[in-house]
């Protein structure tokens, strides 16, 4: 009930000033706005795209305020014990998801302007790339993280209580996470079947390192950077992120990219087991029952 009340009602609280702003801009179009195939292009709507980017942000942080109080009251947790079982938040596994995903993340991007450089539009313009960059790196963490605490932390807590079962700790999230990503443009343009398998893999890579690390962190910085790097860096047409990134990708192949984001992603895992010592065999055992205990990373 937690998970559901909080995601939906913070959702819709927090969207509240979006439709507000959108109601308003539609109103003095004097009735001539037609609806864009992209209905998160705010553009569309006569709104300044990187102000559209904070009002997309605003209802994470509504949902996670009410789920934060929710989980308080209904299971006297609080935030931390979801984080990392009551720790302190570890800001160095934050800010290694954050350098790895995102120096793997840059490799990606050359790879695909050296490959097809006719496929990307270079359009830099300071006045609006400088206000994205500040918006996207204060305020698209807060989304990541909100994402995070419901999926890897409090919702795989619970699959873990009930199953006791590591890989169902990974999968089920994962699950649910690429469920409601299946409401994005994306797979309105590619076809929902077409899309999933990238956010089912997505959200089993940051199950994995989840479970490894015994933590979010990871997962919030891993999560974070991916999504500032695509606000930032390049964006399409279809994309749920609609920003005036640096680069314009006119065409998508979702299967072909879902094939470089396999390889990457067991690239990402392998490079952390290094970095961290993990014993990947873990995820294959039971909750509370582990050989050794994971090594602390330094």
């Amino acid at each position: 009930m937690v998970f559901f009340v909080g995601l939906m009602l913070g959702q819709m609280v927090g969207a509240i000033p979006l439709v507000i702003v959108i109601a308003i801009k539609v109103a003095g179009n004097g009735g001539g706005f037609v609806m864009p195939d992209n209905k998160v292009d705010f553009s569309a709507y006569g709104i300044d795209p990187n102000i559209g980017l904070f009002l997309m942000v605003v209802p994470f942080i509504v949902s996670l305020v009410i789920a934060v109080l929710l989980v308080k009251g209904f299971h006297q947790r609080s935030l931390m014990q979801v984080v990392n079982g009551g720790g302190k938040f570890r800001w160095n596994r934050f800010w290694r998801g954050v350098i790895v995903w995102g120096i793997l993340s840059l490799i990606t991007l050359v790879i695909a302007l050296l490959a097809e450089p006719d496929n990307f539009e270079f359009r830099f313009d300071p006045g609006s790339f400088i206000p994205l960059v500040i918006i996207s790196v204060l305020f698209i963490p807060f989304q990541a993280g909100t994402e995070e605490y419901f999926f890897r932390g409090y919702l795989a807590q619970g699959v873990a209580a009930w199953t006791k079962q590591r890989w169902l700790v990974v999968f089920v999230p994962a699950l649910f996470f690429a469920l409601l990503h299946g409401l994005n443009p994306e797979a309105e343009e590619f076809g929902f079947w077409t899309v999933m398998p990238s956010y089912l893999l997505f959200g089993i890579v940051f199950g994995i390192i989840t479970i490894l690390d015994d933590g979010i962190e990871l997962a919030i910085g891993t999560h974070a950077v991916n999504n500032v790097f695509s606000s930032i860096f390049v964006t399409h047409k279809s994309s749920v992120i609609q920003t005036p990134a640096l680069f314009l990708q006119k065409e998508i192949d979702p299967k072909s990219e879902f094939w470089g984001l396999l390889f990457f992603s067991v690239l990402y895992v392998l490079i952390l087991s290094y970095r961290s010592n993990w014993k990947l065999k873990t995820l294959g055992t039971k909750v509370g029952l582990q050989e050794e205990p994971v090594a602390e990373a330094v």
